[in-house]
């Protein structure tokens, strides 16, 4: 079981976690949602379409200008107090990595803590702990926040998978011991943070191997650059190479998707839990008369 806020999910539920940029520069939307109206409007649409997670982040992923802490809870804390008076059943997680801004969103509602930089910063999983927050424990190759993959190698025992499982099973074990509820965690494989795009399409592969681990996954694969390059296309061209990588995902045991697209990626998990059993069809009709 996989709780979150007040939401709880069974093992076989698939949840979509909708992505709301609050920073001037997304890779994805370009500022679309850096203003407080447009944002607003971006979470009500997730919310109607299927999303149960809404992820806020506040600093771009990439390299970029230079966002203080303070710039950074500047753009997020007042945003997730507006997210949850309105939508006070919503999961509200918040994309970042700094345990000072982590403990200012959690103050004002949030529910999850999105650590997509693998622990970097020790103190994020602390704060986690001492609110009762939910925490992402993510594989970033031991990269610096906002920097890309340079040349990387994963020559270890087991490749690039060993490594994640090594990496994010002991994030979490290190949340627990912390006092982070178990039932609070996830483990992520990181596409393309410090990976190149072969290893991300290792990881999707391979994604059942952390199935096995027992902590749920949480997978980030929307419009990404290793979808774009496996089909050479550009950002907004990778909604097809994006759905094809969730189904597969879906059918190797992800459970939670961070996605732009929520509507075609509900439709996506829909018809895979229904191919798996865990989903009756939403009518049945034909061939019964």
């Amino acid at each position: 079981m996989l709780r979150l806020g007040t939401r709880e999910f069974g093992p076989d539920e698939p949840v979509i976690m909708a992505i709301v940029n609050r920073t001037p520069d997304s890779f994805y939307d370009r500022g679309a949602t850096f203003r407080d109206e447009p944002a607003l409007e971006r979470v009500d649409q997730a919310v109607a379409e299927g999303a149960a997670i809404i992820d806020i982040g506040g600093v771009k992923a990439g390299p970029g200008e230079e966002v203080t802490a303070e710039e950074e809870a500047r753009r997020t804390v007042s945003f997730v107090t507006e997210v949850r008076r309105r939508h006070p059943e919503v999961v509200i997680s918040v994309d970042t990595w700094r345990h000072e801004v982590g403990a200012e969103v959690c103050r004002a509602g949030a529910d999850l803590l999105n650590d997509a930089w693998g622990g970097v910063d020790p103190r994020l999983a602390e704060v986690a702990a001492e609110y009762g927050a939910g925490l992402v424990c993510t594989h970033a190759g031991g990269v610096q926040p906002r920097t890309r993959p340079h040349r990387v190698t994963y020559d270890g025992e087991g490749g690039v998978m060993g490594d994640i499982l090594r990496v994010t099973e002991g994030l979490a074990r290190r949340a627990v011991e912390l006092g982070v509820r178990r039932d609070g965690i996830l483990i992520d494989p990181g596409h393309d943070f410090g990976k190149n795009s072969r290893h991300s399409l290792e990881a999707t592969r391979e994604l059942g191997r952390m199935r096995e681990t027992g902590w749920p996954v949480l997978v980030s694969l929307s419009n990404k650059d290793f979808v774009g390059e496996t089909l050479d296309k550009p950002v907004k061209e990778r909604l097809t190479g994006t759905l094809a990588t969730t189904a597969i995902s879906a059918w190797l045991g992800a459970q939670v998707y961070r996605v732009h697209e929520v509507a075609e990626t509900k439709e996506v998990l829909d018809m895979v839990a229904a191919i798996a059993g865990h989903r009756e069809p939403a009518v049945s009709r034909r061939g019964l008369a």
